[in-house]
């Protein structure tokens, strides 16, 4: 009974964010009040004996969204300062043509977000894609499918590079495949990107201009911005390396990007660097939170289990494509850690196919991978009702996708 329960507080929460628009209650609440609830309730209907271990359990869950949190806090600063001095609205103007087609701006923002989730990680993509976007002057329509693009050119760019998707680097740190082998994930990655990409651009008409840059960029915002970048890549290097957590290099980044804001600011200068914390939007960390107590609270009773025993009982190439489809409602991390651990026998293919499922899967809904939430929660024209209606479209893609992946890596590795 209080696993039925449970799930039923689950349901109540994904009902909370997809009738977000008729209730008008804040997706962000709800989440976090239903996954507060969920484990309250573990606490109280267990036994005396059960607390320390569900106790643990939560503080490991903790311990994860903690990290989250201060890895988006320390992208979504730099990411909030670059934005505001008008940064990224010079890169974009150098990077794309200040005049060109909707078609052809779909693929470019297409291509741009996949090769930027492939260099670094999810998060930071989105958020400089996202922000890419409000500088060009489209509809809330185009807006919204080169949003739903990006999330699914994010996760789809992430899985053939361990620096671009954690399940990826999962994968490959359990010894199943090769560094060299994922990067023919590229191929089928870029091609169902653009394919979806030529699917949103039919109908899509006019010109659009490139937005000006409005703010007079500083030698002290330049250096912020080669802080940043720098930080990408070395968080890369060091993760690599020498095992180096991601979110310490990003703090390590952030605090480098105090200490020269300090040195460089003068009284003529609004703000200091350290108020640009204050423009972070705390809706995207608090969604972040209420998602990932409920996907902890599923793995507690055991549901990624029955997930696992499930995907025992066909073909692999079958179940990774479930798999992958099932990430979208399940946090992709504790799913493919749930499969890594019943160690099914694969084949490289299969890991393959695998890999590319759980890392692009999650786009079917906007709440399935990191990359949806934060869109979701920055660009008021993504709700879960207007991304679903393009569900037919990503589904298209992703079994493109990953009918290439299957296809070449049988060619190549059998």
């Amino acid at each position: 009974m209080v696993e039925i329960f449970l799930l039923s507080i689950a349901v109540l929460a994904l009902l909370s964010i997809v009738f977000e628009e008729v209730t008008h209650i804040n997706k962000a609440k709800t989440t976090l009040f239903f996954g507060c609830i969920a484990w309250i309730t573990l606490f109280v209907t267990s036994n005396p004996s059960q607390h320390p271990h569900i106790n643990h359990s939560l503080e490991e869950n903790l311990l994860e969204i903690a990290t989250l949190w201060l890895f988006l806090m320390s992208t979504m600063t730099f990411v909030a300062y670059l934005n505001a001095k008008g940064v990224i609205q010079m890169a974009v103007q150098r990077l794309f043509p200040a005049k060109t087609t909707t078609k052809k701006l779909m693929i470019w923002v297409a291509l741009f977000s996949l090769v930027m989730s492939a260099i670094c990680d999810n998060v930071t993509a989105t958020l400089v894609s996202l922000t890419l976007l409000q500088t060009f002057n489209i509809d809330a329509k185009t807006k919204l499918k080169m949003a739903i693009l990006v999330v699914f050119s994010v996760n789809s760019g992430g899985v053939a590079l361990i620096t671009g998707d954690v399940t990826t680097l999962m994968i490959f740190l359990d010894g199943h495949v090769q560094m060299s082998q994922l990067f023919l994930l590229l191929i089928p990655a870029a091609l169902s990107v653009l394919f979806l990409a030529i699917i949103f651009s039919f109908g899509a008409k006019g010109v659009v201009v490139t937005q000006p840059a409005k703010h007079n960029v500083e030698t002290v915002d330049i250096l912020i911005a080669v802080i940043f970048f720098s930080t990408i890549v070395l968080t890369m290097l060091m993760n690599v390396l020498f095992g180096v957590p991601p979110v310490l290099t990003f703090l390590t980044g952030l605090s480098v990007m105090f200490l020269v804001g300090r040195i460089y600011r003068t009284d003529k200068e609004e703000s200091q660097i350290l108020e640009y914390i204050r423009q972070i939007e705390y809706d995207t960390l608090l969604f972040f939170l209420g998602i990932l107590l409920l996907v902890g609270m599923l793995k507690e009773i055991g549901v990624l289990h029955l997930v696992t025993e499930l995907y025992a009982q066909f073909d692999p190439m079958f179940s990774s494509y479930a798999a992958g489809m099932g990430s979208a409602l399940l946090d992709n991390v504790p799913l493919t850690a749930a499969l890594l651990k019943a160690q099914p026998m694969l084949s490289t293919p299969q890991w393959l196919a695998l890999t590319y499922a759980v890392g692009v899967g999650g786009s079917l809904l906007v709440i399935g991978s990191a990359a949806g939430i934060i869109a979701m929660s920055k660009m008021k024209e993504i709700t879960f009702l207007s991304y679903s209606k393009y569900i037919p479209a990503l589904l298209a893609a992703y079994t493109l996708g990953y009918g290439l992946t299957v296809v070449l890596a049988n060619y190549i590795y059998l």
